[in-house]
């Protein structure tokens, strides 16, 4: 039995954007970013200038010593490396107003803490068939949209919209603003979920298994919603639950 654990493997060249200048023309012509990665100390003018663009599109920087660059690549890093995504994420208000302007009523899913990246994936393929239009994840503290994801999801978080945001909260202010209902979905709710009224325009947050949803979203959230189970056992797969509500969702838009 190994005493260590097993060193991860450094990502393939082909989803690194090495270097400063390939990384500021890579995020203005558009191309999806999942993290930055800056060396410890740097600085200069590009660098600035990187992190305002990162600003702009959430996209999370982290400083990690300069031999964890290293390790990722041979190539003249320059004290940056950026992680490229696989999907395009989009922004969360041009979401609503499309699906409004296309006349559905939107039904959007709010993960909070939800790590595994298997239950991403399996939320975002739930999702998509229940007619779900966008998962909403943030842009720190949620599992990466890695090929895991997308092979767990069935090729769905291609398909979804996918909108990532600096803040949950400020999230959730924007879908109060558009007339949007916001459940959270809690153990220990008061209110079964076949109770509220999903056939308005409504946002589910799932949070973590172990965790929940993070108390001050909680809060803000229009009504906390449970899943009624028979029995002590109280813990359900994430991506489960998730199905159970969203069928619910599409039970009560159909009937």
């Amino acid at each position: 039995m190994d005493r260590y654990p097993k060193r991860a493997p450094a990502p393939k060249q082909n989803t690194l954007v090495i270097g400063r200048q390939p990384l500021i023309e890579a995020m203005t012509g558009g191309r999806s970013i999942d993290k930055i990665l800056f060396q410890q100390g740097v600085s200069g003018e590009s660098i600035g200038e990187i992190r305002k663009l990162a600003k702009e599109a959430n996209i999370p920087i982290q400083q990690v010593p300069a031999e964890k660059l290293n390790f990722m690549t041979r190539a003249n890093h320059q004290g940056v490396i950026a992680i490229a995504g696989l999907i395009s994420y989009m922004d969360l208000q041009q979401v609503v107003d499309h699906v409004v302007a296309e006349g559905k009523v939107p039904l959007f899913i709010m993960l909070d803490g939800v790590t595994d990246v298997r239950n991403i994936g399996g939320i975002a393929r739930t999702a998509l068939c229940c007619g779900a239009q966008a998962l909403i994840i943030p842009d720190k503290g949620v599992g990466a949209l890695n090929e895991e994801a997308l092979k767990s999801s069935a090729g769905a978080l291609e398909k979804i919209n996918v909108c990532r945001v600096g803040s949950l909260m400020k999230a959730v202010d924007l879908l109060h603003l558009n007339g949007i209902k916001v459940y959270a979905s809690e153990m220990t709710a008061a209110v079964p979920v076949y109770e509220a009224n999903l056939t308005e325009p409504s946002c589910i947050v799932m949070g973590s298994e172990d965790k929940g949803v993070f108390q001050p979203l909680l809060k803000i959230c229009d009504q906390a919603i449970k899943i009624p189970m028979d029995g002590d056992f109280e813990s359900l797969n994430v991506s489960v639950a998730a199905g159970m509500i969203l069928y619910e969702v599409m039970k009560q838009r159909s009937s």
